[in-house]
């Protein structure tokens, strides 16, 4: 590990970055002044009362505009290392509605603001930056270029050594405070460039979001394929053993006629504990991602879900295309749990399934002619709660109408755009 001594965090660290800080300044300059001739323009129009002329400079200013933060962005990336974001530009288009869009766009405005207001206040501070580099430069290098004064003048005037020590002490403490007021510049121009030639805070929250709901989509298909994985695995490994394992304890049964009672009584408790793993494993591996909803579908796994309830169940599916995977899987899952919920607590005798596809949003309704009753607000971690949950997760809405009485309807809007 390299130590750092007194003298170099006292003369090194002041130093770190100050060339490029500097430079940044001094290119910054000619960018800032370059609006001021049109707006002096402005001003002399003003004036001379010509308003025929007035709407020249404002025009010309519009148009180098983009010019200038180009310019101002090339800048920071070049010597700093720092790209500034870029706000949000309206859609192409070369008519007239995206002419009007862009000249009324608050981007663009805010870049005007920054070119014609803050960037001659910036350019006074940067001459002032550099003067100060340049004063320091000079009175700490007075012993340099003092020799190249005229022998005469050092003759006649011999105190020169002694004001030259205060000068070069002056020069030294400049040499200082130069970093620092460079350092200061270059952050408050930066935090203006970021404010004005950025996206503005409701921009950036839109974004913001944009980016959330992207990587929620991502999580959302991670997760759903991840289950298919699993019940792919399920299904391909530990069932087929454990139905392999059921058939020969089934041919054991039936081929060993010999066997002692007690071993005959073991090998048939194995072979139904072996058969009521399998229908386990086969609940297990629905609820997990059903493999018919994979290969045909929502019509094929909703109609085997309704087969295998107590109740007589309708189901309608109308959809000219397939959902995406995670949106098809919500949908099985939410009409899965919903129909199960109506069987163990509705004491309903029939029950209706709709699925159609309207616009970008897939409905989904579930419907049963049972007692009601059912209430989302006091279904904290029951099947109404984790169904809303579930639908949230991909934008849905989940609603649940059930008086007392019935009928109860579950309403579900999922979004389904390309």
């Amino acid at each position: 590990m390299q130590l750092t001594t007194w003298p170099q965090l006292v003369l090194g660290r002041p130093f770190r970055r100050a060339g490029h800080r500097t430079a940044l300044v001094a290119a910054g300059l000619p960018l800032h002044l370059a609006v001021v001739p049109l707006w002096l323009w402005l001003l002399g129009t003003m004036a001379a009362l010509v308003p025929a002329l007035t709407p020249l400079p404002v025009l010309l200013t519009l148009v180098v505009t983009p010019l200038l933060t180009a310019g101002q962005r090339h800048r920071y990336r070049a010597l700093v290392g720092k790209d500034l974001p870029r706000p949000a530009v309206p859609g192409p288009g070369r008519n007239w509605k995206s002419a009007v869009r862009r000249l009324t766009g608050r981007a663009l405005w805010r870049q005007v603001c920054y070119h014609a207001v803050a960037g001659p206040l910036f350019a006074v501070l940067d001459l002032a930056v550099l003067a100060v580099w340049a004063a320091a430069l000079v009175a700490a290098s007075i012993y340099v270029w003092i020799w190249a004064l005229p022998p005469q003048w050092r003759v006649t005037d011999l105190g020169y050594t002694t004001q030259a020590a205060y000068i070069t002490a002056g020069g030294l403490a400049l040499l200082f405070l130069g970093p620092r007021l460079t350092g200061a510049l270059v952050r408050l121009e930066t935090r203006a460039a970021e404010v004005l030639l950025g996206p503005s805070r409701t921009e950036k929250l839109a974004r913001r979001v944009a980016d959330l709901a992207e990587s929620r989509a991502g999580v959302l298909d991670a997760a759903d394929a991840e289950r298919r994985r699993i019940e792919r695995d399920l299904h391909d490994g530990a069932q087929q053993r454990l139905v392999s394992l059921a058939v020969n304890l089934g041919l054991a049964r039936a081929t060993l006629g010999d066997l002692p009672e007690d071993a005959r009584k073991v090998i048939d408790e194995a072979h139904r504990e072996a058969k009521e793993a399998i229908a386990e494993l086969n609940n297990l591996v629905r609820g997990l991602h059903p493999a018919v909803l994979e290969d045909r579908g929502l019509d094929a796994a909703l109609s085997g879900v309704a087969a295998r309830l107590t109740i007589p169940v309708r189901v309608v599916v109308d959809l000219p295309q397939r959902p995406s995977p995670t949106i098809e899987a919500v949908a099985y899952f939410v009409v899965s749990e919903a129909l199960t919920n109506v069987v163990k607590h509705a004491q309903a005798t029939r029950a209706d399934v709709t699925v159609e596809r309207i616009g970008e949003t897939l409905l989904v309704v579930v419907a049963d002619d049972g007692a009601g009753g059912a209430d989302l607000a006091a279904a904290d971690g029951t099947g109404l709660a984790g169904l809303s949950k579930r639908v949230a997760s991909v934008d849905g809405t989940f609603s649940c109408r059930s008086p007392a009485g019935g009928p109860t309807v579950i309403t579900v809007e999922l979004p389904c755009a390309p």
